[in-house]
């Protein structure tokens, strides 16, 4: 007769198991939320609140064979909205906070579940109910210091995301999402129809698509947290000004992080700053063409933030070491 295995292995093996399975229940749930926003319409409205400012907002999202068409306006204070046709901006209002006119939504974010869980642990957490319908927790927990924990409450019906929060290595609160009303249905034609105060771009502003290497805008880091890869690059103007910004955007499949090189002459002080999940640091770069201010914003820890600024180099400047 075969000797059974002692207690404690079955208990590890039973443990390895479950967790196996709770990782991939997460991840099946975030597959479903990647697809659930190209192809699901829906309208409500959602809170937002980051580092003490609190907004409400309504959001009406129509998915379609052609593609998304999308409409947010704030409610409190001045009208402001924003309206987006196919992933490019036709036209804005005012200023919404930081991270609204992006949508209260994760799933643009996200990349392979298979790929995330090489950077942070997956577990369906429990269930929950938000703005009246069941919902399904997700938590996302880095598994290094670079990067903040997740916690979704996807809308167990359609997949989409009902409550967001970000939250920090302490487990402290640093941005939410959540919808107060929620409806799966299409919205209206009038309800995507822009106020007049809303501004018209001309042509739209361009989908973030175009992606160049950082090599080829002559710049790279040396040190990105792992799992961190470029999605996006440009060189642009800003309004009133002739001196070239190069914006390369980083990402890891969730959180995002911007880089911005500016060429600087006369004042500039280096300086850091976090406000909320929000890091922004700026250093001045010396460099064979002159200096160049390098700042770098995204929510991610300020220690992370800093460290990709410090690892920014001109390619000329490797060349000559």
């Amino acid at each position: 007769m075969r000797a059974l295995p002692p207690l404690s292995g079955l208990l590890i093996a039973s443990c390895l198991v479950l967790s196996a399975q709770a990782a991939t229940d997460a991840s099946q749930w975030l597959e479903r939320l990647d697809q659930a926003e190209l192809k699901q319409s829906y309208q409500g409205t959602f809170v937002y609140e980051r580092s003490g400012s609190f907004s409400t907002h309504d959001i009406w999202h129509r998915a379609s064979p052609a593609g998304v068409t999308e409409r947010i306006l704030q409610l409190d204070g001045s009208a402001q909205e924003v309206l987006r046709v196919g992933g490019a901006t036709r036209c804005i209002s005012g200023n919404l906070l930081q991270g609204v006119n992006t949508s209260p939504d994760t799933s643009s974010a996200l990349s392979d579940p298979l790929t995330l869980m090489s950077w942070y642990d997956l577990k369906v957490a429990g269930y929950s109910r938000v703005a009246g319908r069941p919902a399904v927790i997700i938590t996302l927990t880095p598994r290094d210091p670079n990067r903040y924990a997740f916690e979704l409450h996807l809308d167990q019906q359609t997949g989409l995301p009902l409550k967001s929060l970000l939250l920090n290595e302490r487990g402290q609160l640093l941005e939410r999402f959540q919808y107060t009303r929620f409806d799966p249905r299409p919205p209206s034609a009038e309800d995507l129809s822009p106020s007049a105060d809303c501004t018209a771009l001309p042509g739209g502003s361009p989908p973030a698509a175009q992606v160049a290497t950082a090599a080829s805008l002559g710049w790279r880091p040396d040190w990105l947290p792992a799992g961190f890869e470029l999605t996006a690059s440009n060189v642009r103007r800003e309004a009133g000004s002739h001196v070239p910004v190069t914006h390369l955007l980083y990402s890891d499949g969730l959180a995002r992080v911007s880089v911005f090189l500016e060429p600087v002459e006369g004042e500039a002080n280096d300086a850091r700053t976090q406000l909320g999940p929000t890091a922004a640091v700026s250093r001045r770069q010396p460099t064979p063409k002159g200096d160049v201010m390098v700042t770098v914003v995204g929510e991610v820890p300020l220690g992370t933030a800093e460290r990709i600024a410090l690892s920014m180099h001109p390619l000329e400047a490797q060349a000559r070491q």
